[in-house]
């Protein structure tokens, strides 16, 4: 699976962006995607697990267009995102050299921890308290309360799916001789000492 489809949140697809945006290609699609959001919305008889899909969408949106507006916030998200899927690729390449995969692994996770934690929820709680996001969301005091959980089960979520595709150990079959397990058994069952 390529790290661009793998858990890391991609701003610019959330709102459908070319690679090559511009500021105004940010608002409009911003605009339109919230407000897509918000009419399905409404017509939606609200359960828990839903109320929950839709406010981890609307922190999304929010957070794509609070990041990506701001050229220096959107750089610098575009680059730590870069870094981390960088880092996780030479991980899996390091898999065979056990020192060098371990170093590897350590550089990864501490670049994934800050991705997760600054992108998928601080970035997000930021968002929905920006005039803009608000104004355009109906995001609140009451969504953030709720929403502070929701995004910290998601940033979970996502750090032990990326952690479970992720070369930790070689495993080997373990090599047992049998017939000595065997002898151990029989001298134990017969009250000998093993």
């Amino acid at each position: 699976m390529p790290a661009s489809d793998s858990g890391y949140v991609d701003y610019p697809e959330i709102l459908g962006l070319p690679p090559d945006f511009k500021p105004a290609d940010v608002r409009r699609n911003y605009r339109k995607k919230i407000k897509d959001l918000l009419a399905e919305i409404t017509g939606q008889i609200m359960t828990e697990d839903r109320r929950n899909q839709y406010l981890l969408q609307i922190a999304q949106i929010n957070a794509a267009f609070y990041i990506l507006r701001d050229k220096d916030l959107a750089e610098r998200y575009l680059a730590d995102r870069e870094e981390v899927m960088a880092l996780e690729e030479a991980w899996q390449r390091a898999a065979g050299d056990a020192e060098e995969a371990d170093g590897g692994r350590r550089r990864f996770d501490q670049a994934l921890r800050h991705f997760l934690s600054t992108y998928l929820e601080e970035m997000m709680l930021q968002a929905g308290r920006d005039p803009e996001c608000v104004e355009n969301s109906g995001w609140d005091a009451a969504h953030e309360r709720h929403a502070s959980s929701v995004l910290r089960h998601y940033r979970q979520r996502l750090y032990h799916q990326i952690h479970e595709r992720l070369p930790y150990y070689d495993v080997t079959r373990p090599e047992v001789d049998w017939t000595e397990r065997a002898a151990f058994v029989r001298g134990v069952l017969r009250g000998g000492n093993a």
